[in-house]
């Protein structure tokens, strides 16, 4: 079947609430690319959308899980243990961000996993509300369409959503109105303190401590813009959190898994989650994700009121066994701190640049989680990404701003990143070339 026949069949039987970038069907990926059905090569700037952050089909990966295949598919976690799960768990121990962290639960999707955490806060705390952060993105399922405030259309339609979800000002420094009116003299005290206030007040006038049971943060905002918070910021979100007995949830499942250059976002801060959100990369591409907390919170629930058909699957398990090894034999954080480095440098270039300059308002984020905000009213992101697409490369937008984000994977080669930078630095000057000649 031609490609145009299978977009036609796609178009007509996919279900249309799924957006998509691109009409290609894919056919294959390695490493940094994928192939689609005629066999045009595409740089892949989006892993999945943080997903194969070791890259597409990597051989230690595909070989756990073509092994696992063979010994058992699924081991139903409300039956029995099985090896993989066990294996998994102890090859994470290690790499969480707090010793704390030390009791897990697997289930299948991000959406499933921020789920398990309202059942786990709420339980644990006997406290029905929840606070997220404007501009987050915690999944589509019923309840998570409640806590994701990164765009209208992810809920719109489906009301009434779960109640008792509260959100406050995340720290987004380009877009802060205080900053942007004080002439330049900003800082933590007379700016990036107001999300912090925002937070105090709303405690005293909307969700009481007694009613609340936790917030839900990303440690750097993921659909939302790719929003790297400043310094003390999370510090003083985990200091409201011991005064007033709520629990600290971060979602890590995009900003997690050696994404920012650290294993977790977090650990920049070096500020202890009560709960921790992983999914995405823990498996490259195999449909996992999980919750991790401590022994004491998680024991407080019942047996059998956690569980799932699939979650935890065994296959989906050791391929994060896979990867967890991958990380540290491949020296993967090195990588990232590396190509990151160079991705920034390039962009940071163009902002400097007078011919590019007057469409770029702002280049952020840590390791290979990297967003470039266009000037307001510019339309550039999506111009650039038409234009990156022509030259074979994909990348996405995000954000009601006007934002590119780059996920490449994170072991991405340094001549894949040099490809990947030139793509991007010949489209964002042909749109600022066209922007200038209107």
């Amino acid at each position: 079947m031609s490609l145009s026949k299978l977009s036609q069949f796609g178009t007509k039987h996919v279900a249309k609430g799924i957006a998509r970038l691109t009409p290609e069907v894919f056919a294959e990926g390695s490493g940094s690319y994928v192939t689609t059905v005629e066999g045009k090569k595409l740089l892949d700037f989006t892993s999945g959308i943080g997903v194969v952050n070791l890259g597409h089909c990597h051989p230690s990966v595909t070989k756990a899980a073509q092994y696992q295949v063979g010994k058992l598919v699924h081991g139903q976690v409300n039956i029995a243990f099985h090896q993989p799960y066990l294996s998994l768990i102890e090859s994470l121990l290690p790499l969480m961000p707090h010793k704390s962290l030390d009791t897990f639960f697997f289930w299948n999707s991000g959406a499933e996993a921020v789920e398990a955490a309202v059942k786990l806060a709420r339980h644990a705390t006997k406290k029905q509300n929840v606070i997220v952060m404007q501009g987050s993105y915690h999944g589509r399922t019923f309840g998570t369409m409640a806590m994701t405030r990164s765009k209208t259309i992810y809920g719109e339609g489906y009301g009434p959503l779960m109640p008792g979800v509260f959100p406050v000002p995340f720290p987004y420094c380009t877009q802060c109105s205080i900053r942007q009116q004080s002439d330049g003299k900003f800082g933590f005290e007379n700016c990036c303190m107001d999300p912090i206030r925002q937070l105090k007040l709303l405690l005293k006038q909307q969700t009481a401590p007694s009613e609340t049971s936790a917030i839900f943060i990303e440690p750097v905002l993921g659909e939302g813009g790719y929003v790297v918070p400043p310094a003390e910021y999370l510090a003083e979100v985990r200091k409201i959190c011991d005064e007033n007995n709520i629990l600290l949830v971060a979602d890590e499942v995009q900003c997690g898994f050696g994404r920012t250059g650290k294993m977790f976002a977090i650990e920049h801060w070096n500020v202890r989650p009560d709960i921790l959100i992983m999914a995405k990369g823990i498996a490259n591409g195999f449909p996992l994700s999980g919750i991790v907390s401590r022994k004491e919170l998680m024991d407080m629930q019942k047996p059998g009121s956690m569980g799932g058909t699939y979650a935890g699957n065994a296959v989906s398990c050791a391929a994060g066994v896979a990867v967890a090894k991958a990380f540290k034999d491949e020296k993967i954080l090195d990588n990232v701190t590396a190509r990151g480095a160079e991705l920034k440098a390039m962009l940071t270039a163009l902002q400097k640049d007078p011919k590019t300059s007057k469409i770029i308002y702002d280049v952020r984020g840590l390791g290979l989680m990297v967003g470039l905000e266009f000037t307001p009213g510019s339309g550039a992101a999506a111009k650039v990404q038409a234009k990156c697409m022509e030259q074979g490369m994909l990348v996405l937008t995000t954000s009601v701003f006007d934002t590119l984000r780059f996920i490449p994977p994170l072991n991405i080669t340094k001549d894949d990143m040099a490809k990947g930078c030139e793509i991007i630095k010949t489209a964002i000057q042909e749109v600022a070339g066209g922007a200038a000649a209107q």
